[in-house]
């Protein structure tokens, strides 16, 4: 794997665990790029769903990764998806997309075919990349100059995905349990604290608190 020239700092975490969040303030007070390492799988997701293509088909799937009909582009505020050109950002983030995106991620051609295009993204960062996902410090940025694992109770992250959504929040934490199981047990790149990474369970800080201390961590790592 190539050394990376350009410093890259990884949030990594389970669903509505407060990882794009946190990791856009901590970007933004660094002044670096930022990116939702997870935006690739719900855009693939996305598309595929558009295009009639089963979640086991993997063959279309990794053709349909390499394809133009969709794209990832970072922005300081979000990760956008384009699909034919149509910005679909807001749509990747449906239950049904998130879904579809966890069942594809188990499999180790489209996670090959997605990892190579991630692990390019710090070249276009000349100051330095922040990213978030779910194997950003353990997969796809193994030496990151500083990993984190954020977590909260799962009763707190049920309601923050269903206020963002409209959603129910006893559904949403089913739907969160089924996601975060296939997650942790998938044999490729599951869920895990990255080895050598700071764990900090923000169930009971404000936002502003995480990113403070998420902030002097990183502060620390890179001097």
């Amino acid at each position: 794997m190539r050394k990376l020239e350009e410093p890259v700092i990884t949030i990594d975490g389970p669903s509505a665990s407060g990882k794009s969040t946190v990791s856009r303030g901590l970007a933004k007070k660094l002044d670096w790029n930022w990116v939702s390492t997870g935006a690739f799988y719900r855009g693939l997701a996305y598309a595929a769903e558009q295009e009639g293509i089963a979640s086991n088909d993997e063959a279309a799937l990794v053709q349909l990764a390499a394809s133009n009909l969709w794209r990832v582009e970072m922005n300081p505020e979000r990760t956008l998806v384009f699909y034919k050109d149509k910005d679909v950002s807001d749509e990747i983030f449906a239950e049904k997309v998130g879904e579809k995106a966890s069942q594809i991620s188990q499999l180790n051609q489209v996670r090959q075919a997605l990892l190579d295009a991630q692990r390019v993204l710090p070249q276009n960062c000349p100051r330095g990349l922040v990213a978030e996902g779910r194997d950003c410090g353990s997969v796809v940025f193994p030496q990151a100059a500083l990993k984190v694992y954020l977590t909260a109770n799962p009763e707190l992250r049920a309601k923050r995905r269903a206020l963002e959504q409209g959603l129910d929040p006893e559904k949403t934490k089913q739907s969160q349990v089924q996601r975060d199981s296939q997650d942790s047990t998938r044999t490729t790149a599951p869920l895990t604290i990255p080895e050598g990474a700071e764990v900090l369970d923000t169930t009971d800080m404000t936002l502003d608190e995480v990113i403070d201390t998420v902030y002097q961590w990183s502060l620390k790592a890179l001097n």
